[in-house]
């Protein structure tokens, strides 16, 4: 496989009152350019730790994050990230809080009228184009989130990075949701990282699967390719077989083999 995004050897050591804590370590993994990763495991396991380090919003003690030819040293437009709080400012509208970061990353390349129209392009492709002059708090969470997603992808990232970005939804929002980003992949065609603890979740969005270890000193104890084809259908996937595998393999390592990885290829 084509590596478009490359984690090599990558571990973290935070320092702690009683000496240093080794959160993730020998963390390898190849992403291919359009290929829809989800990494899952327990609370703990480093997940979120790993996503930052693409991120560039830490920094790994050891190895280290190669996107394209370029190395990931601190963040950058190219990874945008949503988080699972909206993090909107609460005194902009919804066309404001997207517009603020297009100003930002597009301010120079494009013009006045320009970045309007790819504000107003983004909201619209997440079905957000009918509440623009609406703020947060007028809003529902469901409707945050897809505004956040609207504002990552107006950045044009080269990786998409979703740190459990419907953890905090109802189902029936979260259902809405996860089907809006598999439009959205399926359109654009774009990279995507996603932390999820949801099983289902992980393989109706996934490509592949990546299941962490326990921590302290977590890494990939086994990666799962998700042999469905796209468009992928929530109701007909039900009785899949294929389906069916990937979901029993998933709780088999989360319950019975996250202590002791397997090798993998990466």
């Amino acid at each position: 496989m084509s590596a478009y995004l490359s984690i090599s050897g990558v571990g973290v050591t935070f320092s702690g009152q009683n000496g240093p804590y080794v959160a993730v370590r020998d963390i390898n993994l190849n992403v291919a350019k359009g290929e829809f990763i989800s990494i899952i495991g327990h609370s703990g396991c480093g997940k979120s730790t790993v996503l930052n380090v693409v991120a560039g919003l830490n920094r790994a003690t050891t190895g280290g994050v190669i996107l394209g030819s370029t190395e990931v040293t601190s963040p950058g437009p190219d990874r945008a990230v949503v988080f699972q709080n909206h993090s909107l400012l609460p005194w902009l509208t919804v066309y404001d809080n997207v517009k603020l970061a297009v100003d930002k990353v597009h301010g120079k390349s494009k013009s006045a009228a320009e970045r309007d129209a790819w504000v107003r392009h983004n909201l619209a492709l997440v079905g957000m184009d009918n509440a623009l002059e609406k703020r947060p708090h007028e809003i529902s969470g469901g409707m945050k989130q897809r505004v956040g997603i609207a504002r990552a992808l107006a950045m044009e990232p080269k990786v998409l990075l979703l740190d459990e970005p419907f953890g905090a939804l109802d189902a029936l929002t979260r259902a809405t949701l996860q089907d809006t980003v598999m439009e959205l992949h399926a359109k654009l065609d774009n990279t995507v990282i996603m932390i999820t603890h949801d099983v289902d979740e992980a393989v109706l969005l996934s490509d592949r699967v990546v299941m962490m270890t326990n921590g302290p000193a977590a890494t990939i104890g086994e990666i799962l390719d998700v042999r469905l084809p796209h468009p992928r259908d929530r109701l007909k996937l039900a009785g899949e077989p294929e389906y069916a595998r990937c979901r029993q393999a998933i709780m088999e390592f989360l319950y019975a083999r996250h202590r002791a990885p397997k090798a993998h290829a990466a």
